[in-house]
């Protein structure tokens, strides 16, 4: 394992516990979520002055985020109140809000969001025996386009759009499946056009390249998929198991697909130990884990679990935010 050096951090500054729930990766630098209900921007190279950029969010309870358009600084938040909004953070505070779609009133659990598409997707929980997929088309009215109530049978905990094509939905549920939909389909009989049944509560899941779909179940059990046309049938192409035994780790933070799609990247932490630990995953003839190569975060967040990690691989850094508090910025010795 190859060590990297914690360089710059940043704890928000009150008594009471705030958790950092999720980094979201721009190009200026990495925004995060905090459970005092803030989106806050960061400068890369400076943490330690405090964010750049703090709006206070109105949702209730804020619970999830996403890149609209990284370039532009362009971000969506949602909540408990089921609202979600639109922030342009390169404006002044009092303007950054540039959009509020407001027609649910079910709390919100995961967002995608597609520049290219216009589209913005929200998945909600389960109530009065329903769990809906929302679609808006941003440019015109904040009530959504399309509605799918029977995508899923339980709580809507991840939504991905395909890197290449942005009518192509991943949704994946505590109903222990992984579906794929295609949006330019309104017939909700007819719009889940293949799934993948990972057998357990799903935590996260998305796209590793143009057909193939990791799922990590909340008991932390991996698997791979496929949906190109030899691979019809569902089955997990590969199956890792229960990643606590196969990486000695307490629980896995994300997986993110490496841009250059040259494989991906596991997030793995054992809080107890106050480790955590950047392992690859690499594609051959199979795919695999490269543990030989893995980075570590030595002390990560202390004996608090880390909830989310970036890495910017030009600038060779990698943020991780946490349940302490803080988001710090790791970077190779010089």
């Amino acid at each position: 394992m190859y060590p990297l050096t914690c360089v710059d951090g940043y704890r928000i500054p009150l008594r009471e516990e705030v958790y950092v729930l999720d980094i979201i990766p721009l190009t200026s630098g990495p925004a995060t979520i905090s459970s005092d209900q803030k989106l806050s921007v960061f400068s890369p190279t400076n943490l330690s002055t405090g964010p750049q950029v703090n709006l206070l969010t109105h949702h209730g309870n804020i619970t999830c985020a996403k890149a609209y358009d990284a370039g532009n600084a362009i971000v969506c938040t949602a909540g408990e109140d089921g609202s979600v909004s639109m922030w342009d953070l390169r404006r002044d505070s009092r303007q950054a809000e540039v959009a509020r779609l407001t027609d649910n009133r079910v709390p919100v659990l995961s967002l995608a969001c597609s520049s290219a598409g216009f589209s913005v997707v929200a998945g909600t929980e389960l109530q009065d025996h329903q769990a809906s997929i929302l679609v808006w088309d941003v440019r015109s009215t904040p009530t959504p386009k399309l509605h799918y109530k029977e995508v899923h049978s339980d709580d809507v905990t991840e939504l991905n759009f395909h890197p290449s094509d942005h009518n192509i939905l991943l949704s994946g549920s505590t109903d222990g499946l992984v579906n794929i939909c295609d949006t330019r389909i309104t017939d909700e009989d007819e719009v889940v056009i293949q799934t993948f049944n990972h057998d357990a509560s799903i935590h996260h899941a998305a796209f590793l390249n143009d057909t193939e779909v990791f799922a990590l179940s909340h008991d932390e059990k991996l698997a791979l998929y496929d949906m190109a046309e030899n691979h019809e049938n569902g089955v997990a192409t590969t199956d890792f198991g229960d990643m606590r035994n196969v990486l000695g780790c307490q629980y896995i933070a994300n997986v993110f697909a490496k841009s250059n799609g040259a494989g991906a990247v596991i997030g793995a932490g054992a809080h107890e130990k106050e480790a955590f630990e950047l392992v690859y995953l690499t594609k051959g003839e199979s795919w695999k884990l490269d543990r030989d190569n893995s980075v570590g975060l030595p002390g990560a967040h202390s004996s608090e679990i880390v909830r989310s990690f970036c890495f910017y691989d030009e600038a060779q850094m990698v943020f991780s935010a946490g349940e302490d508090g803080y988001i710090k910025a790791w970077r190779p010795s010089a």
